[in-house]
């Protein structure tokens, strides 16, 4: 499980055959009916942004998905990651011009689109291609990262459906102002490179230069996030995941064994379960064992993210143990 940043990798599974072959079919009517009319059907700059509701949401998107992938982007008012990166997923939808549209999700006003796609927490960012779901990232990513996982999904709905996105028309709302490169920062390089080795299966060098930033940072928080992550994957790269459990079954108050089996739960997706497993070996030990399964339990809760609920949830039961 990578909780900030939810793969492209196995994307290609999403469709059957007959729905990609729909899709492609209905793409290449709609561009040849284009192409008739002298370019008719070309979208408006501010339609590659929109406001969606659980009333609109079988037009204005799955509806939508068979001409072009639609991104949908859940958020909130009250979520400062979200604030910063909406803005940033608007500012992509114009720069990639119709290769994708953009639909923003307010959670609070769509309860039930927020549970059928099954967000935990947010911002969470999914996709829709001819119909099918998949998850692209949660949390406010880097935008490097970000542009890499849309680069995949406009390359996969292509590939794979035909879809080669909308025209823009000329004229119309006016286009976003072109927006400056941000500064770059003094990690940046390091942290890019620390994303590349972890992307790549590296965990040693992604802990290595994630360490390295933050021993000149200590406050960097996309460092703190990576740095969990990557320390995560190491501790389970090559366990045997079957003689663990059976350690941690026979074994309910021994620390070790008791973090070793959170781990594995939790890059299993099973996030209540990895936390309340060191919640109920917190309550079970004393001493230098209770304050080495609550390190770890805090550790956990930067993969999964403060703005989680499921976080939110733990550190109450937590507190409740410890007084």
């Amino acid at each position: 499980m990578q909780p900030r940043n939810m793969s492209m990798s196995g994307v290609v599974d999403l469709a059957a055959v007959k729905a990609a072959q729909e899709a492609k079919t209905k793409a290449e009517q709609a561009r040849a009916q284009a192409a008739s009319q002298g370019g008719g059907g070309a979208v408006a700059p501010s339609a590659l942004v929109a406001d969606v509701d659980e009333a609109g949401f079988e037009r204005d998107v799955l509806q939508r998905s068979t001409e072009v992938p639609v991104v949908i982007d859940f958020w909130a008012e009250w979520c400062e990651p979200c604030k910063q990166l909406s803005p940033l997923l608007e500012r992509l939808a114009a720069e990639y011009n119709g290769r994708f549209v953009l639909a923003k999700v307010d959670v609070d006003a769509n309860q039930m689109l927020m549970q059928q796609f099954g967000v935990q927490g947010i911002p969470a960012v999914f996709a829709v291609v001819a119909g099918q779901a998949l998850p692209l990232f949660q949390g406010a990513a880097p935008e490097a990262q970000i542009r890499q996982t849309l680069d995949q999904l406009v390359q996969v709905a292509e590939e794979r459906f035909g879809l080669t996105g909308v025209t823009v028309a000329e004229g119309g709302a006016p286009e976003p102002a072109e927006q400056p490169e941000p500064p770059q920062g003094p990690h940046d390089a390091a942290l890019g490179a620390a994303v590349q080795a972890l992307d790549a299966g590296d965990y040693a060098s992604a802990v290595g230069a994630y360490q390295s930033v933050l021993a000149e940072d200590p406050a960097n928080t996309e460092a703190k996030l990576g740095l969990a992550q990557a320390e995560l994957l190491q501790r389970v790269q090559g366990v045997d995941a079957q003689e663990v459990r059976r350690k941690a079954a026979e074994n309910p108050a021994d620390r070790e064994a008791q973090i070793a089996a959170a781990d594995l739960d939790l890059v299993g997706g099973h996030v209540e379960d990895a936390f309340g497993r060191l919640i109920e070996t917190v309550r079970r030990t004393a001493g230098e064992d209770r304050n080495a399964v609550r390190l770890r339990l805090l550790e956990l809760f930067e993969v999964v993210g403060a703005d989680d609920p499921r976080v939110s949830a733990a550190r109450t039961a937590l507190a409740r143990v410890l007084f």
